[in-house]
This record gives C-alpha cells, structure tokens and sequence, in this order.
C-alpha cells in the first residue's frame, strides 16, 4: 500500500489558508486577485502569497498557485511580468488552464511547474500524453470519471510520468468542468474567466416532476472510497473550496487527515464523517465514483444542508425538537469556528524584517551583514533571527567622488523591500568616509546577498515577450470561404449545391466495436471528420478507431486525446471551437507542439479581443457564425427533474437511444431548451441561435473560413430552417451581397450576437 498520498487543500484567504496547513494539508493551491477562476473568493495579494509559501514551507507543506482561466491576448504582458515573479518564489506550481499558457510557461518560465486544470476536461488516456507533451507534471481528472476510468487514467499517467489528481469533496458541477457557457450567454460572465454565475443552482418554474432546482446536485464525497482511489494509483486528493471560510477547510481537511492516516496505518477506514455534516454541505454523494448516475445524485436545497441533515439524524418532529436540534448544531459551528481561529491566531505571513549594516575602510572589502528577523512557527515560540555577512571581491578605496555613501547605497539595496522582506534600516554607520568600490563589485556583491537572502536560488530575470507577429492568411485576396457542420447522414446530400468544406460531426457515444462510421465516411471522402469535446473510456476507444481505419486528410477535434493521435499518425487537425481558444500563444502551442494547421477562435471573445490575436504563419483562422448557443452539457440526466423518465439512473443504453427534448424556464422568464441527440450527452441551449453576421464586414480579412451548424442540435421542439436555403444565402452574404441579412433575420427569427459585444 502506497503511502505517498498527496492531500490537497483549498485556501480562497489568508485565515483558509493556515486552516488547511494547521489541518495537516500536504498542500493548498490558492489565487492572486487577478487570473484565477474562483473571483468571488476572497483571494490574495502576491506579498501574502511569498508569506504563504514561507509559512507553508515550514510545515512541509506545498502551494500551488491558480493561473486556471482562459487568457487574452492583451494580458499576456501584465502576465509575463507576474509569472517573472512568480519564478523568484519557491511556489510548488501553477494550475493551468489556456493552452496558452502552457506554451509560455514551458518556453520563457521552465523553472515553473504546470498542473492540468480540471477547466482542461481530461477523461480519456490520449488527453494525457497531449498535456505531458504541452509542460504539465500533474493533471486533475475530469469530476464525472467512475473508479474503473480513474484507474485507467492514472495509470497512463504513470505511463507518461505526469501524477494525476482527483477531487474527494466539495461542490460538484453538474456539467462537464470547461465546456459551461451558462454565465457567459445569460449574464456576460464565463465561468472560463472564473466569473460562474452559478445557474446549475438557480430556481426554476416548477417543472413537471415539481422540481424547483432542478439542476442542483449535491456536493461531492468519496470520504469512504478513499480505499479504492488508492487502489486506483491517484496520487492527490483534492477537495474543493475556495470561497468557504477557515472553519469549513479546517473541518474537511482535519477529517480527510485523519481518515487517508487512519487507513496507511491500519487498512482500515476509522472516521465516520460526521463532522463533514457539521460545515456547509448539499448533502453528499460519490454517485459518479461509483458510475451509479440517478435521480438521487439532485436536491431541492442549493444552500447549507447541514440542519436538515441533524434534524433527520435526530428523528426531530416536533417544533420544540427541531428547534433543539439546530440550535445544537449551531453551537457545534461556534465552537469549531472558536477553536479553529485560536489555533490560527498565532500563525503569520508577514515579511521578514530585513536590516543592512555596512562597514569597511580602506584597502578592506566592503562588508554587508544582513540580520533577518522572523516570527516563530509554533504558537508562543519567539522570534527567530539570523545573520548573513558578505564581503566584496575587491578593496575600497579613497575616493573624491565616493560612491559608498547613504545616497547610493539606499538607491542600490532599496530593492530588498520587496514581497519577501521588509527593509527596516540601511545602517553606513561604520563605512568611513570618502571611500569608493569599483561599480562591478558593488554590483556582484548586492547579486551574492540577493542570492543568499532567496534561499539559494538564482534571482532570474523578468522576461519581456517578443512581438509576436500578424502573419496573413495563405490568399489575403480571397474572401473566407463557408463551412457546414452536419450530423445527419441525410445531410449529405447538401453537398451537392455547394463547394464549402462539409464537417461532419461524430457522435459522444458508441456501441462497443462500432464500425458503422468507418464505413460511412471512407465511403464520403469529402466529409471531415469532426470530433467531440468529450470522449470517454469505450467511446474514446471507438473514436480512436475511426480516425485510425479511416485516416482522413483533415479532422477538426474539440478533444485533445483525438488531437494528440492525429499528431502522432501525422494528419491534419483543426483545433474546434470547444477547445476556447483565445489568444496567438494557444495558437503557437498547437502549431509548434502538435503540428496543427488552423483553430476555431472561441465565440466567447468580442471583436476587439479577436482583433488582437496574431495568426502564426502558414495557420488558418476559423470562426462559427451560426449555432447553437450551448450553456452546459452533462453526463447527469436532466430529465430525471424536468419532465421524469421512467428508468431510475442512467444505464449504458441512455446515451445510444435516448433523444428526449424538452424546457425549463427560470425565475425571470427565461426558458432554455434541453437537448439530448442519440448517442449524445444530455445538454441544455439558449432559447437563441448564435447569429453573428457582424463579424464577416468587421473582421473577414482574418479568418480563411466561416461556419454554419446545421446539426438541429439544440433546436428542442422548435421547427428548424431550411438547410439548403440557409447554405443558399449565408454563401450570398459571403460574397458581399448584405441585402440578404435581412432574409436570414427571417429565417432565424430568435438570434444573439450579444457575446460578440461582451467578449470575456
């Protein structure tokens, strides 16, 4: 039995973050107040992240810093600047999201470790080898995968030597963790920025099975799977948390302690996870652990379940015994909030206290002894201080001009007050007067102190980004070309009428041993092969084959395992839209490191964000003008609490032969279409079409082609367009007849560009 088990803390502000160490947490991952996808946690400054490292570091703790947001191309200046910090620190890592910044990281920052995000979607073995190949040592699995998947995973890890972590406990999304585009469409908020508005919990109208909340699953547990994950080869637990309190971290993480230390040392499993009860919970399930997808997985409360779960463990039926209950459990929260706070009172992350004395005289070197004072780790221990001395590597000398006075030494050292250490004096006192030390020692000896003062470690650098060059399209005199996306093998036919390059999208899911596509598109050569966001287990498998057997010219994949293959047997692939790419760095990554050809810009950006985005030589741009508006797609049922279904949990059979369509509608009116296609995840649509005819007069000059979705995905019960007509005057509009937007307008009577305003 492994020992080496990493437990993994959140920490959204200072008071969490020493919860967790205090609690015995391996490590915390946390974010700055810029760039992290948690930005209604409280968050931190980077002088009280260098003092949580310190802190962290004395209790053997780690911490990761979280980076894990899609980028634009306007910050990746302030970025490199942070990330130039960053590499001055002795941070453990950073949690990682955009493509991009994989690229920047591993090329300008190697000291800086990289973990996968869980916004990356990784569920099957290809995905891993993809990001091993991108910088990443770590990758956290996708929130939806059972054991038999994990374990399948974290052995290709092991494979590929990248660790892989898995989430214990905490909220869950209820859809795939990256592709959610709710808080974008609803309130010009994506959760790829960290700005989720959290529709999954909003109330409804209430639905047909009477349902008010009914997408609200409860929080995630594996409390007592703690065995098997073991088994499975993960190597971190991760709980999630980073907008609750210390006491919440303090409790879940002590209970997590206990029960991975109770089990190394006695192979059994010793805490009962009562405690867990006692802090904010939905209620608890570990339903996609176990693969046992049902209509138990959801309830009706998207707030503290916590008095509920006492007044039920307690048989509470009376008023008076109720009453009794809660107020018990509140007594319980204001002890364990008392008792937490006393443990962490004493515990700082406040800078060192840094003071220079300076001596010499002539023909001596010039000698610095630097005294560092630091509170004491345990509570009520004293102050620890330490001495450093240093001496330059040549003589001082007299001088009508001296140069070792207050003046210059205050302007040469002042940079010691940084986030490390606070410079309290600069003392020359025992410098005798009217000396001088040649410019290059001087230099050589602030550069020894500082690498002394930084344990050691280099001090790198910051890096300045080169410009990167707005390479044109292969012909600049051609106008973008339309593409089709299909998915009705009665669509073919529509190539007939028309030129435009014709996808043709695959399904989520297979029979086991499904050849039916193989077939179909090697006997429609002209198709390309489009491929889905998420691919897993058997369905990967299957997909694999399909791009193996047929070996098409040219794919387009929303999901990296695919992408990673196509690289490896050398065909042509274009990054789909569900990959959100944003920025030139991301397309750089793909085109360097996997030798892809083109991508679909994300529709989230707006014109001005798109506008920037410099396309790397010989690399096409592509962007989707009309489809439909996708908020969330899921591996839960979300009929189970709209409209009912007569099976209790989902089998393997739901996902090849269900298509069941219907709404919901939310408080202020809203209604959004549920969509599930055989053979397809069950996903939820905008009442909307994305519409966006803009962008072909505003930024047609950059793109080589333009898409249209004519896959009726999403359209629910409403009546869809006519294809060949659709196809008829969106090739019109591309050749500059704008008259026809009007015709459009009618045929796509309810349509938004609205994203193509708000941008990110």
């Amino acid at each position: 039995m492994s020992s080496n088990i990493e437990l993994l803390a959140p920490g959204g502000d200072i008071e969490a973050i020493k919860a967790a160490i205090i609690a015995g947490a391996d490590a915390v991952y946390c974010g700055l107040d810029s760039f992290n996808a948690r930005n209604r946690a409280s968050n931190i400054s980077f002088d009280e992240l260098v003092g949580v490292i310190r802190l962290a570091h004395q209790y053997d703790c780690e911490i990761f810093l979280t980076l894990n947001i899609v980028i634009l191309e306007r910050e990746f200046k302030t970025m490199a600047k942070l990330l130039s910090k960053l590499a001055n620190t002795t941070l453990d890592a950073v949690i990682v999201q955009d493509i991009g910044m994989f690229y920047l990281i591993r090329k300008y920052f190697p000291t800086l470790n990289i973990h996968a995000s869980t916004q990356m979607t990784t569920h099957n073995i290809g995905q891993i080898p993809f990001l091993k190949k991108l910088g990443a040592t770590r990758v956290n699995l996708s929130r939806e995968l059972n054991l038999r998947e994990i374990t399948e995973m974290a052995a290709s890890g092991s494979q590929h030597d990248i660790l892989t972590e898995v989430f214990v406990h905490g909220s869950l999304c209820v859809a795939f963790s990256g592709l959610c585009y709710s808080s974008s469409a609803s309130v010009g908020n994506s959760g790829n920025r960290g700005r989720c508005s959290q529709a999954c919990r909003e109330e409804y109208e209430t639905t047909a099975t009477g349902n008010n909340f009914p997408l609200n699953i409860k929080d995630n547990s594996a409390f007592f799977d703690l065995p098997a994950l073991i088994d499975a080869g993960v190597h971190s637990f991760k709980i999630e948390g980073r907008i609750k309190g210390a006491s919440y971290v303090h409790t879940v993480v002590d209970s997590f302690r206990k029960q991975i230390d109770g089990y190394l040392q006695t192979g059994e499993l010793t805490q009962d996870g009562e405690r867990l009860y006692k802090v904010f919970n939905r209620d608890l399930t570990n339903a996609f652990l176990r693969g046992d997808l049902n209509q138990s997985m959801f309830i009706e409360n998207p707030r503290d379940n916590s008095s509920n779960h006492i007044i039920a463990a307690k048989n509470a039926i009376s008023v008076v015994q109720i009453y009794d209950a809660k107020q018990e459990l509140q007594h319980e929260k204001d002890e364990i909030n008392a008792t937490v706070f006393d443990k962490i009172k004493h515990l700082s992350v406040e800078k060192a206290s840094l003071n220079l004395h300076f001596s010499g005289e002539v023909g001596s070197p010039l000698s610095i002894t630097a005294t560092i004072e630091e509170d004491g780790l345990l509570p009520g221990s004293p102050s620890k201080t330490r001495t450093i001395t240093v001496l330059s590597n040549q003589p001082l000398i007299n001088s009508k001009e001296p140069n070792i006075d207050m003046v210059t030494l205050n302007k040469r050292f002042k940079s010691f007050n940084n986030a490390s250490y606070k410079l309290t004096t600069i003392d020359a006192g025992a410098v005798k007067p009217n000396l001088s030390l040649v410019f290059s020692s001087l230099t050589a000896l602030k550069n020894e102190l500082a690498l002394i003062l930084n344990d050691s470690k280099e001090v790198l650098p910051e890096v300045t980004l080169p410009r990167l060059e707005k390479n044109p399209k292969a012909d600049i005199d051609t106008s973008p070309k339309l593409s089709l996306l299909i998915c009705d093998k009665s669509d073919v036919h529509l190539a007939d009428s028309t030129d435009a390059d014709i996808y043709f999208k695959l399904p989520d899911a297979y029979k086991r041993g499904c050849t039916e596509y193989i077939d179909f598109l090697q006997k429609n050569p002209r198709l390309i092969p489009w491929f889905p966001p998420v691919l897993i287990g058997k369905d990967y498998d299957v997909a694999l084959t399909i791009l193996e057997q047929v070996k098409p010219e040219l794919i387009v994949t929303n999901n990296t395992g695919i992408a990673y293959r196509a690289f490896e047997l050398g065909i042509e692939w274009i990054a789909g839209p569900f990959l959100n790419t944003t920025n030139s760095y991301a397309l750089l990554a793909m085109q360097e490191t996997f030798n892809c050809s083109g991508a679909f810009i994300s529709n989230e950006i707006n014109r001005q964000q798109i506008q920037t985005i410099a396309r790397p030589k010989n690399f096409k741009m592509m962007y989707s003008i009309y489809h439909p508006i996708l908020l969330m797609t899921s591996r839960q049922c979300f009929f189970q609490q709209s409209v009912g279904c007569e099976k209790p949990r989902i089998d393997n059979g739901c996902m090849l032969s269900c298509d069941k369509s219907t709404s919901i509608t939310n408080l202020k009116g809203d209604s959004f279409s549920i969509d599930k296609q055989k053979a397809g995840y069950p996903s939820i649509y905008n009442q909307d079409q994305f519409m966006n005819m803009e962008i072909i007069n505003d930024l047609g000059y950059l793109f080589d082609s333009f898409m249209i979705d004519l896959t009726n995905i999403g359209a629910g019960d409403k009546m869809s367009p006519d294809k060949e007509q659709l196809i008829a005057q969106f090739e019109q509009l591309l050749n500059g007849n704008t008259t026809v937007e009007a015709n459009l307008n009618t045929l796509v009577p309810q349509s938004t560009n609205v994203q193509y305003h708000n941008g990110l």
